[in-house]
């Protein structure tokens, strides 16, 4: 019975947390480490950093891909006071940032998740609400 209390405790707990997360909170949560967290082995930087920052859990299903932008937040919220582009609605940052993508390696969805990790300099395409982003639409080369 005890254990039973103290894991409706922790379950109970978790989702407090994950309720007054706000979007642009969850947005920093899953897209944002800069400068660039270092990895004992480089391989293995979307394995752990899905892991540290909650994306991935055991139990529930591997994400397909995350993008890791490692740009200044307020490189991000900048590009929110930009005009969105008029056909999509999304906001892009003014230069290319550094980013690592983050895609699931085989087609097996279930944990353990393996990765593959691809840095490359983009723009990021970004939806805002009240000045900041709040969900990474995708990411482009320059033109």
């Amino acid at each position: 019975m005890a254990g039973w209390v103290l894991c409706m405790t922790l379950v109970l707990a978790a989702l407090a947390g994950a309720v007054s997360e706000t979007r642009y909170e969850k947005f920093l949560r899953q897209h944002v480490d800069n400068p660039r967290t270092s990895t004992l082995a480089a391989h293995r930087y979307c394995e752990t950093m899905l892991a540290r920052r909650r994306v991935t859990a055991p139990g529930r299903p591997c994400k397909p891909s995350n993008t890791f932008v490692h740009a200044p937040t307020e490189d991000l919220v900048a590009a929110c006071s930009q005009a969105p582009d008029p056909t999509t609605g999304f906001h892009s940052t003014l230069s290319a940032v550094s980013l690592t993508a983050c895609r699931l390696r085989g087609g097996d969805t279930r944990p353990p998740c393996a990765y593959r990790a691809r840095q490359v300099q983009h723009h990021v395409r970004m939806a805002c609400r009240d000045g900041l982003p709040v969900h990474l639409a995708g990411t482009y080369a320059a033109p």
